[in-house]
């Protein structure tokens, strides 16, 4: 499963290493990321999402539909694991 937020669509960047060496070589930032289980009011179902820091900000302010569905809109959000 690569590391990509389902809701914001942040996935890993890559920098410059600072090792005061001569050698260069990029590194790899990786983003923030929480897998939740979260209660679907709207689907009356349980849904798990891996979602960064930012991504469970705007699910706290907009709400859970709202963001699976701007997420699936904008193309984030590929498919949803329902548990049982």
């Amino acid at each position: 499963m690569s590391k990509v937020c389902q809701i914001t669509g942040k996935k890993a960047a890559t920098g410059n290493n600072v090792s005061h060496s001569k050698r260069r070589t990029k590194r790899r930032f990786n983003v923030n990321l929480f897998t939740k289980k979260f209660y679907w009011v709207e689907q009356d179902a349980w849904v798990l999402l891996t979602l960064t820091a930012a991504g469970l900000r705007l699910i706290n302010k907009i709400g859970l539909d709202a963001a699976i569905r701007q997420a699936a809109d904008k193309g984030y959000l590929t498919e949803i694991t329902y548990l049982q």
